[in-house]
């Protein structure tokens, strides 16, 4: 059974459920019957058409649903716009799906949940997560979100903003490393760059293909953690940096500043650095300046807060973190690397073994843990 297959396909069977009057809520659960369909009859009789395979198959499936709590009249004419079998066009409705997704219907913050969860294949812990809110906090609502939808006709796509935000938090979770998902949020943002002409859209793209670059470099060969400062730059992807400062500077050049272009710039000159030393420091404030002013987000003042221990020393990071509630992730890792800077090692020691603790997955932790060994060892020499 190609799984990767299945999931390919099943933006677009959503898609065709929700445009011929599927509620979403019922549209999902259809899908998800007849991807369990599929896995089991499949491997014994493979279909010409695996889309259309679906799209029958998923249709039948929320028609014996509607049936159940639906009134003869409605039954019928859901009948008669059921799709016949055979070959479907092929399509990629993603992107649209994004759109629908994000309805007007929705607050911002619910589309997003409710859009990273169906479309973008994260699961509620992830959301959680990148919203820094309980997973149990994050349930309820996307619950919250599907029952306002449930009964919605999907025929209004939500705003460009909130697709933008979808597709940040999609590239950020494949980029963590947790799911694989980064290169299809540059393939989406790609085909909405190239559909809508915006500033942000290109900011985005930029930001995406900037950090995309690095990627080669941000892992050792047995798969942990290599920090900026000391990436291999040679095999960043230099193709991927170019294009991305290119498409960031006509987007600044329309001078309409959002928070992607602002998170580009930055991403940027990290990028133009032939060497960790040779990093603007002093100009990356700034931008983090301008994107604490555009967003105020404490995330962007703890990574601001780093900055500024590099432009003007530790005791000026520590200074600039300690205006910030110390409960945010990764605060911890944070004031341990400055005060390291700083020469206080058994203070940096603890704070890594308590970032440590606090870590999102494997990977920083397992960096976190050797931090506070080499700092250990170091002390004991």
């Amino acid at each position: 059974m190609d799984e990767v297959l299945l999931r390919s396909l099943t933006p677009s069977v959503l898609t065709v459920l929700v445009r011929r009057g599927a509620d979403f809520a019922a549209a999902e659960d259809a899908v998800q019957d007849a991807l369990v369909e599929a896995v089991r009859v499949w491997p014994a009789d493979p279909p010409r058409d695996a889309k259309g395979w679906l799209i029958t198959a998923a249709w039948r499936k929320f028609l014996d649903a509607t049936r159940a709590d639906t009134a003869r009249r409605r039954r019928e004419d859901l009948v008669d716009e059921e799709p016949a079998p055979g070959p479907a066009p092929a399509a990629d409705d993603t992107l649209q799906l994004y759109f629908l997704c994000a309805h007007p219907s929705l607050t911002p913050a619910s589309a997003v949940a409710l859009t990273l969860r169906a479309v973008g294949g994260l699961t509620t812990r992830q959301i959680a997560e990148a919203y820094l809110v309980p997973e149990a906090t994050m349930a309820q609502r996307i619950s919250r979100a599907k029952r306002t939808v449930s009964g919605v006709r999907f025929d209004r796509p939500g705003d460009v903003a909130t697709v933008l935000r979808v597709l940040y938090l999609v590239f950020n979770e494949g980029y963590s490393g947790d799911v694989d998902l980064a290169a299809e949020a540059i393939r989406l943002t790609r085909q909405l760059a190239a559909a809508i002409d915006h500033p942000e859209v290109a900011g985005l793209l930029a930001l995406m293909l900037l950090h995309h670059a690095r990627r080669a470099a941000r892992t050792a060969p047995d798969g942990s953690l290599v920090p900026l400062a000391e990436q291999d730059r040679g095999r960043w992807d230099t193709a991927s940096i170019a294009e991305g400062v290119r498409i960031l500077q006509a987007a600044l050049a329309r001078d309409r500043l959002g928070e992607f272009q602002a998170q580009a710039a930055i991403a940027a000159l990290h990028a133009d650095a032939p060497t960790a030393e040779e990093t603007d420091w002093v100009q990356i404030v700034e931008w983090y300046d301008e994107l604490a002013r555009l967003t105020d987000s404490p995330v962007v003042r703890l990574n601001r807060a780093v900055a500024v221990g590099e432009a003007d020393g530790p005791r000026a990071g520590l200074a600039a973190l300690a205006a910030l509630d110390t409960s945010l992730p990764r605060h911890a890792a944070v004031a341990a690397y400055l005060h390291e800077r700083d020469g206080d090692l058994p203070t940096a020691a603890r704070l890594y073994a308590e970032a440590a603790h606090k870590a999102p997955n494997l990977a920083e932790r397992a960096h976190l843990t050797r931090q506070a060994a080499r700092l250990n060892a170091r002390r004991g020499r």
